[in-house]
């Protein structure tokens, strides 16, 4: 078969590119995946009387703590005999909706999902009730074609999702650089592109988009396209901190299982010291899971400078799911929402301690 020309091939590639995003547009990947965790070991007792307690989480590294937990089994062992049965989600939207037909019971998941599902349900059914990551957000361009801040005006910047954490941090960014965007359309002196996590490297290899605003592991894998790191969102943030995940639950089941819900807590808080007392060991933890739950592994490439990003922290950050719900709302892509009582800290700051840790801020937006 004779060669296919160049001009043709990146055709082709292009072509199919932009099919994968309009499909990322209509929620391609977002349906979530059940996978198991760790073996129940023997002699081991039923927290709160159940069978299973059905936890989600994201196949991204900001889920460092689910993904440890899970691999190591700091999860299953704080439930006892009770099953920790997992479902992978890719987008957050899915997971609240996940959350909010009772089919999953707690999750990992962003600020912005955390904070849309609390006022869609209108403060009816989700508490965040634990940190879990900081940082590992960045804007990833070609070089060739942005190298400067103010060479991003103009171009096609990628974001994961519409009105996602990342996509609501960088209608802020634009915005404060003095450029208009519609945040509906995506369309103005920036053009946003919101390309599932998956597709993004490959429309950036094609040339369809000039740089992304995303989280670890895709930032990284950009740079290994040959992408450069234009700006990490901390630098944005005082003490270049600001929440990445949460780990919200049901209020239905904080409710009713109490004791589960402390003993996800006692497993998270287990996870996040492990993490930072063995920092390697616990990357190759958080890769081996995405592995089982993907099928791939990540090149170390990839892995080392995108885990070396993100903080893993029990410390919810409360005060920037603030800021961040009124960058949200200075982008038109939210009502100015009434927070109070999005957060019950109380079991979180029972566990602390207990293991005699500093108590965690809800910044006044706690229950009661």
């Amino acid at each position: 078969m004779p060669a296919t020309p160049a001009a043709p091939r990146r055709a082709f590639a292009l072509t199919a590119v932009l099919l994968l995003l309009a499909l990322a547009g209509c929620g391609y990947g977002s349906r979530a995946k059940e996978s198991a965790g760790a073996d129940i070991a023997a002699g081991a007792r039923k927290t709160d009387g159940l069978d299973a307690v059905r936890i989600g989480h994201f196949g991204n590294l900001t889920h460092g703590t689910a993904l440890v937990g899970k691999r190591k089994g700091f999860l299953q062992k704080e439930l006892g005999a009770t099953e920790a049965r997992y479902a992978v989600f890719n987008a957050g939207p899915s997971a609240i909706e996940a959350l909010n037909a009772g089919s999953v019971d707690l999750a990992w998941i962003g600020p912005s999902p955390a904070v849309n599902g609390w006022v869609k349900s209108r403060g009816g059914n989700l508490r965040i009730i634990g940190g879990s990551a900081s940082g590992g957000v960045k804007l990833v361009v070609d070089p060739d074609r942005v190298k400067s801040l103010e060479d991003v005006e103009g171009k096609r910047i990628a974001t994961p999702q519409f009105g996602n954490t990342q996509d609501v941090a960088f209608l802020d960014w634009a915005a404060r650089q003095g450029w208009t965007v519609d945040a509906q359309s995506g369309r103005g002196d920036v053009t946003v592109v919101r390309s599932d996590n998956k597709v993004t490297p490959d429309a950036f290899a094609a040339g369809s988009v000039d740089g992304a605003w995303v989280p670890e592991p895709t930032a990284s894998k950009l740079v290994a396209e040959g992408g450069k790191v234009l700006l990490d969102e901390a630098s944005l943030w005082p003490d270049q901190q600001f929440v990445i995940t949460n780990l919200v639950v049901r209020q239905e089941f904080l409710e009713k299982h109490p004791k589960a819900v402390e003993a996800v807590l006692e497993a998270s808080v287990s996870t996040n010291r492990w993490i930072n007392e063995h920092p390697d060991e616990a990357k190759a933890a958080a890769n081996e899971q995405l592995a089982a739950d993907s099928g791939k592994a990540l090149p170390a490439g990839v892995l080392d400078p995108a885990w070396k990003s993100i903080r893993f922290t029990d410390d919810p950050l409360a005060a920037t799911l603030r800021t961040q719900a009124e960058h949200a709302v200075n982008a038109g892509l939210l009502e100015r929402p009434d927070l109070n009582g999005i957060y019950d800290l109380g079991p979180l700051n029972k566990v602390l301690a207990a293991q005699d840790a500093p108590p965690v801020d809800d910044a006044g937006l706690g229950v009661g």
